[in-house]
């Protein structure tokens, strides 16, 4: 397993489709995960520091794990097939649930726990970005700086 960090989201031309993208914390792989509007909008709220009026559903999670006294103790991604990403939520009592990735990272985002990927999923879907390549890399971090959660809403 490979730790991994949120670069963040972003919509993906043409399809319309919002993306996830985790980069590998000791290497130079990116891993871009296709998710859905909501779980989109509820990851860039999580980077960006939003508190909602009312808990969302990522924030009712992390409310229950409190006050259960069962922490989020790390997120995995441990399988990728035909496309689909799982995931595994790892509480602090020994517990492992499955969930979606999307789900999963809104939560560690949340919860400030680490993510983990399995180094096959990275072998098999993950992209290496030479040092050169970076610059591209910074472009889509100066979009992430400036994307809002209603860029991810359907009209």
């Amino acid at each position: 397993m490979r730790e991994v960090d949120v670069v963040g989201v972003r919509v993906e031309m043409p399809s319309n489709s919002p993306i996830v993208l985790l980069r590998e914390a000791a290497g130079e792989r990116y891993l871009p995960i296709w998710i859905g509007a909501v779980e989109a909008t509820a990851i860039a709220f999580a980077q960006q520091g939003v508190t909602p009026p009312r808990p969302l559903t990522h924030d009712l999670m992390k409310d229950l794990l409190e006050a259960t006294g069962n922490a989020l103790e790390e997120v995995r991604i441990v399988e990728v097939r035909d496309g689909v990403f799982f995931a595994v939520l790892v509480l602090a009592s020994g517990v492992e649930v499955s969930a979606r990735p999307s789900d999963s990272i809104a939560l560690a985002l949340r919860t400030g726990s680490r993510i983990v990927c399995a180094d096959d999923v990275l072998d098999e879907a993950g992209l290496a970005v030479p040092a050169e390549q970076e610059d591209e890399v910074e472009k889509f971090r100066e979009f992430l700086d400036h994307v809002t959660p209603e860029d991810f809403e359907s009209d």
